[in-house]
């Protein structure tokens, strides 16, 4: 078993689209109706095509389950928290925590909708 996808709501399909594009580094797989209300897009990390983020835009959210939080594995935690700060990117930790006897490296951020993501440096 793996991972396929993690879905997330949200309110602004452009802006969440632009965002994990253009700050995150994503790429678009596909955009579609699913019916009249529903939008979707899939997005998938070059270096990991098989794992997507579908965004999803027009269900009430009070209908739906909520995700805690997405994590992202970087190679220099130190150097994405400032490229994310220069993006203007809601900032949860300015400094990375250090976990697990030291031997894991984490901070947190927030996306356009308020989703909690995390940067991991192991």
């Amino acid at each position: 078993m793996k991972i396929e996808h993690v879905g997330i709501m949200v309110n602004d399909m452009n802006e969440s689209l632009a965002f994990y594009q253009n700050i995150l580094g994503l790429k678009l797989r596909k955009r579609e109706w699913l019916n009249e209300t529903v939008e979707l897009a899939f997005l998938f990390f070059p270096e990991q095509p098989s794992v997507e983020i579908e965004l999803v835009h027009g269900v009430p959210v009070e209908n739906e389950g909520i995700v805690n939080h997405l994590a992202f594995t970087v190679n220099n935690i130190e150097d994405e928290i400032i490229r994310l700060k220069e993006a203007g990117t809601q900032l949860i930790n300015e400094e990375p925590q250090i976990i697990l006897k030291g031997t894991v490296k984490i901070a947190f951020f927030q996306g356009p909708n308020g989703e909690k993501l995390e940067l991991v440096e192991r």
